[in-house]
């Protein structure tokens, strides 16, 4: 297979899963702040377009643990996208929710990487794996 992408091309990494839950249940887990923390990260998250705020990790010696963000979009239901900026990497990550046979599709895209940010590229779509991981361990909960 040929790749046909310009090495200057911005790259988006995509994580698509059917999710065995009805999209009111996974919106309040993509927009609920106390429930992003469970999933994701410790957070300030609003659902309203403008809104800046920070997920915050463990530190570690070469990142201070904080990721800037801004809500870019709103679709109750439908659509959350917000700015994701840290380490020098300014990003946009967007999560799309379609009813589906099972329930609904979740994809879950970050675009913007350069050509030149592999490594971050490669970061990413390891941990979206472990995040989306988690989101369903969190589904999967009674409520």
């Amino acid at each position: 297979m040929t790749n046909s992408i310009a090495a200057t091309a911005p790259r988006t990494l995509v994580v698509e899963r059917d999710l065995a839950h009805p999209p009111a249940k996974v919106w309040r887990a993509l927009t609920q702040s106390a429930l992003l923390a469970d999933w994701l990260m410790s957070n300030d998250f609003a659902p309203s377009v403008g809104h800046k705020f920070n997920f915050r990790s463990k530190p570690m010696p070469q990142w201070n643990g904080v990721i800037d963000c801004e809500v870019l979009a709103i679709e109750p239901e439908k659509l959350v996208s917000y700015s994701w900026s840290a380490l020098g990497l300014d990003t946009v990550v967007t999560f799309t929710l379609a009813p589906s046979a099972a329930g609904t599709h979740l994809r879950m895209e970050q675009s913007g990487f350069g050509s030149e940010e592999d490594n971050n590229y490669r970061g990413a779509t390891y941990g979206w794996q472990r995040f989306v991981g988690n989101l369903e361990q969190l589904l999967a909960r009674p409520d």
